[in-house]
């Protein structure tokens, strides 16, 4: 499994650019754009080189690390999968290509698409000396506008960024993104009812038109889940000393919730359950709340069946099993 912290180059990069920076400066701009993007906007809000910078030091280990924990659970399903051309819809920083990068030795042919030219310039900087990365194509422009008249790729990501158009927009591009789609599709949203419901509801559209469900969901059926329940996982990351001082925090690690769902071309075979929320281990037995091919159910393992038992204490959120 690829680990959900940023690599060494893409840090040594991000460093390269912290020289000269006002600390206090890029946190109060990371502040007013986290603000705006939890009201609802878009990107618009950053324009600057400083802007796209505090977005990057705020965002990018979060982002980088939820994108690798989907890619991380596509592997576990399809441990052949090895894409040789990638499409990153709304790229921001660039951040999807970085992990894909990271996640697929097999990756040559990198073409990311934004709307923001300062995040398109950072990108650019700070894959300038990547030897993976180096010669990517960067396009500036609308997402489905651009997407409908792309190549296709073996791999297609849209990381955090549907929820930044209106609906029907978004069934436009969700089926622009499919269309281009060679092999596999991944998209991410932020792990709240409203980034879920966003999810559901392209998961829904794409099967409609031939799409299969490689992760989480275990099957190609409607989400068993009622709300006020949704479905989302949390991935765990490290928090560098730029990373805190932007964020104002104090904690050395961040939980990133999140929702996805891994779109394929071809059916899957066998598909394991997923566990849906931490398992509670107790003194007589372990219960898991669990996404299986028949629904959601609620494991209980034994402490006498020893072997369950034991294999049971492994399990965590989000893992298949």
């Amino acid at each position: 499994m690829t680990s959900p912290d940023l690599p060494a180059e893409l840090k040594a990069a991000l460093n390269a650019r912290l020289e000269g920076l006002s600390r206090n400066d890029a946190a109060s701009r990371a502040s007013v754009i986290s603000q705006t993007y939890r009201d609802g906007g878009g990107s618009g809000t950053i324009k600057t080189e400083t802007d796209a910078l505090a977005y990057a030091l705020a965002r990018m280990p979060a982002t980088y690390a939820a994108v690798v924990a989907s890619l991380n659970a596509l592997t576990e399903m399809r441990p052949d999968f090895a894409p040789k051309s990638l499409l990153d819809v709304g790229a921001g920083p660039g951040t999807a290509s970085w992990a894909a990068a990271e996640v697929f030795p097999s990756l040559r042919d990198f073409t990311l698409l934004d709307a923001n030219d300062a995040l398109r310039t950072l990108a650019l900087d700070l894959t300038r000396k990547s030897g993976r990365l180096r010669g990517l194509t960067y396009e500036l422009g609308q997402a489905r506008v651009f997407v409908a008249h792309a190549d296709s790729a073996d791999l297609v990501v849209a990381s955090y960024m549907i929820g930044e158009i209106g609906d029907a927009e978004r069934a436009a591009l969700a089926d622009a993104m499919w269309d281009r789609t060679n092999d596999t599709l991944l998209v991410i949203e932020p792990g709240t009812p409203a980034g879920y419901a966003r999810i559901i509801s392209l998961r829904a559209r794409l099967i409609a038109a031939g799409a299969h469900v490689a992760a989480p969901c275990p099957h190609d059926g409607a989400c068993p889940l009622v709300a006020p329940d949704w479905c989302h996982f949390s991935q765990r990351l490290q928090r560098s000393r730029a990373h805190k001082q932007i964020k104002g925090a104090d904690a050395p690690f961040e939980d990133e919730r999140f929702a996805y769902v891994v779109l394929t071309r071809a059916p899957m075979t066998a598909r394991p359950s997923r566990v849906l929320a931490q398992p509670d281990v107790g003194k007589v037995e372990i219960s898991a709340k669990l996404c299986t091919p028949d629904g959601v159910a609620i494991a209980r393992v034994p402490r006498r069946a020893k072997a369950d038992y034991a294999r049971a204490r492994r399990w965590r959120w989000g893992d298949a099993v």
